[in-house]
C-alpha cells in the first residue's frame, strides 16, 4: 500500500487511527498494540501477501534470538557470541537470498562462461530496512544495552507501518520507549497538526514534484543518445532532484505519520544539497543509514581510534558497503566506490590544511563566494554519482558520461519542458487566452524546485515554532487536494527498490 493512494489516506489510515486511539480509550493498551501491528502487517503485505512470510519469520527468529541473548548473558559470554554471530550470518544471509543471489550467478556466468539459470526471486519490500534494523537490536541485546522485550512492541518496533518499507532506519531506544508511553496513547491534537503538515508537505513533494521530473528524467534516460552534453546534464541533474523529493518526501509523510500516534520519528534528511563536501552532505542525507554503518560497522572496525589511514580504510569500507546495500548491480558498487573516494579525499585534504595550518577567511564576501562555490561543486559531484546510480547497467552510464562534452550544437530542452508542466498551468493559460511556452513553465517550475531546496529553511527546522494559522492552513489545504485529485498519476517511490 502506498502512502499517495485513495485507500491509504481515506480508509486505511482513519481504521488504523480510530481503532488504535479507541482501544487505548477504554484502557486496552495491549490490544491496543497488537491491533496497530496487525495493521501495519496488513498495510505491508497488501499488493503482495507473499511477502508477509518473510517479515513474519524474521520477526520471530530475530525476537528468539534477543530472548536467548537475554537469557544467557550472565551464564555464557561464547554462547552468547555465537548466538549473535548466527543472528548477523541468518539476517545477512536472507537479506543476501533475496537481493543479491542472482547478481552472484551473473557474476559466475561472467567470469566462467558459463549458463546457471537465474532464479525467479522477487525482492520484498523494505527487506534492507527492516534487516538491519533488526541487526541493530541483536548487537544492542548482545551488549546488554536492552531489557528484556515483549513480543507484540518489539513486532511493533519492527513493523510500524510509517517507516516500514523505506526507513528511516529506527533504533530501538528512540521507538520501544514511546510506543510504552502511557502519554502517548492519548491523542494529542498538537501532534496531529505538526503530523498534517509534514505529511502534506512530503506528499506534495512527491507527488507534485518528484512525479513530475520523474517524467523528463525517464524519458531522457531512454533517449540519452540523441541529446547533447547539456541537455544530458539537465538530465542527470533533474534525477539527483526527484530522488531527494521523492525520498525525503516519503521521510516526511512518514515523519508526519508518526505524529498521528505521538510517535517521533528520527529525521532522515535536513537540506542535503546545501552542503559544502561530501562529509557534510552525509551527514544531511539518510541519517539514520549514516548513523547505522556509523554505529554498527564503522566504530567496530576500529573508527580512526587506529590512526589516520586505518580510519581512511573503515571509511572506505563503509562507502563500499552502503553501495552494494543500495541494490545488485554494477551501478550501485560504482556508485559507491565513487563516494568513497570522495570521503578520502576530503578527509586528506582537511589534514593537510591542518599541518599547514592555512589561515581562515575572515572577509564576509570572499567566505559567501567561497561557501556558494563549495556547495556548487558538492552538488554537481553528488549529481553526477546518482547519474551513474540511476543507470541501468554500466553501458549506458559510460555512454551518458561521453556525450557530455558534446556541446558543439546547442539544443533547446523543448522535450524535457514539456515533461515538466503541469496540466492545471495549461488550463488557466487556455482560460486567460495565452499561449503555452514549455521553457518558461520550465524555469518556472525549477525556480520553485530551487527555492524548497537551497532556500531558507526546510519543514524541521520551523517545526518547533509552527503553529497553525489561516494562511497556512489554507496554503497546506490547497496542497492536500491538489495531491489528491493528482493521485491517479502516481507511481511507486524509488527507494522502495533498494
Amino acid at each position: 500500500m502506498l502512502f499517495n493512494s485513495y485507500e491509504f489516506i481515506f480508509i486505511f489510515l482513519p481504521i488504523a487511527f480510530i481503532g488504535y486511539f479507541g482501544l487505548n480509550y477504554i484502557g486496552k493498551y495491549r490490544i491496543a498494540t497488537v491491533l496497530l501491528t496487525l495493521m501495519s502487517l496488513f498495510f505491508y503485505g497488501y499488493h503482495k501477501i507473499d511477502y508477509l512470510w518473510i517479515i513474519l519469520c524474521s520477526i520471530i527468529l530475530n525476537y528468539g534470538l534477543h530472548r536467548l541473548l537475554l537469557g544467557q548473558a550472565q551464564r555464557n559470554k561464547r554462547f552468547c557470541k555465537a548466538i549473535l554471530v548466527l543472528g548477523i550470518v541468518a539476517n545477512v544471509g536472507i537479506l543476501y537470498f533475496f537481493k543479491y543471489f542472482n547478481f552472484t550467478v551473473d557474476i559466475v556466468n561472467a567470469l566462467t562462461r558459463q549458463s546457471i539459470n537465474i532464479m525467479q526471486i522477487a525482492l520484498p519490500l523494505g527487506i534492507s530496512f527492516f534487516t538491519f534494523q533488526q541487526v541493530g537490536f541483536l548487537v544492542d541485546s548482545y551488549k546488554g544495552e536492552i531489557n528484556k522485550q515483549r513480543f507484540w512492541p518489539y513486532a511493533l518496533f519492527v513493523t510500524f507501518f510509517p517507516q516500514l518499507i523505506a526507513g528511516p532506519i529506527v533504533n530501538h531506544d528512540e521507538m520501544l520507549p514511546q510506543f510504552e508511553s502511557k502519554e502517548n496513547k492519548c491523542i494529542q491534537w498538537d501532534n496531529i497538526m505538526l503530523g498534517i503538515r509534514a505529511f502534506v508537505y512530503g506528499l506534495s513533494k512527491k507527488v507534485l514534484i518528484a512525479d513530475t521530473l520523474g517524467k523528463a528524467v525517464d524519458w531522457g534516460y531512454q533517449y540519452y543518445e540523441v541529446l547533447d552534453g547539456l541537455n544530458i546534464a539537465l538530465v542527470i541533474i533533474l534525477y539527483s532532484l526527484q530522488l531527494y523529493f521523492d525520498f525525503s518526501g516519503y521521510c516526511d509523510m512518514a515523519r508526519g505519520l508518526g505524529y498521528f500516534f505521538n510517535i517521533q520519528i528520527p529525521l532522515n534528511f535536513n537540506s542535503p544539497y546545501k552542503s559544502k563536501n561530501m562529509v557534510d552532505f552525509w551527514r544531511r542525507w539518510h541519517i539514520t543509514l549514516g548513523r547505522f554503518f556509523t554505529r554498527y560497522v564503522y566504530i567496530p572496525l576500529g573508527g580512526n581510534r587506529k590512526g589516520f589511514i586505518r580510519g581512511l580504510l573503515n571509511v572506505f569500507i563503509v562507502f563500499c558497503i552502503s553501495g552494494i546495500w543500495h541494490g545488485a548491480g554494477w551501478t550501485f558498487v560504482v556508485w559507491g566506490l565513487v563516494h568513497a573516494f570522495a570521503q578520502v579525499c576530503t578527509r586528506i585534504w582537511w589534514k593537510l590544511k591542518e599541518k599547514c595550518n592555512l589561515p581562515q577567511i575572515k572577509n564576509k564576501l570572499i567566505k559567501w563566494f567561497s561557501d556558494l562555490g563549495c556547495m556548487v561543486i558538492s552538488f554537481l559531484f553528488v549529481a553526477f554519482a546518482f547519474g551513474i546510480f540511476r543507470a541501468d547497467n554500466l553501458t549506458q552510464a559510460w555512454g551518458m558520461i561521453r556525450r557530455l562534452p558534446a556541446i558543439s550544437e546547442l539544443h533547446p530542452p523543448l522535450e524535457i519542458a514539456s515533461f515538466l508542466c503541469f496540466k492545471e498551468t495549461d488550463l488557466v493559460l487556455k482560460v486567460l487566452g495565452q499561449e503555452n511556452h514549455p521553457l518558461i513553465q520550465m524555469c518556472l517550475f525549477l525556480g520553485i524546485v530551487a527555492t524548497i531546496t537551497w532556500g531558507g529553511k526546510n519543514v524541521y527546522e520551523t517545526e518547533k515554532a509552527y503553529k497553525a494559522g489561516y494562511l497556512s492552513v489554507a496554503i497546506y489545504g490547497v496542497l492536500f487536494v491538489w495531491c489528491v485529485l493528482s493521485l491517479s498519476n502516481v507511481s511507486t517511490f524509488l527507494y522502495f527498490n533498494f
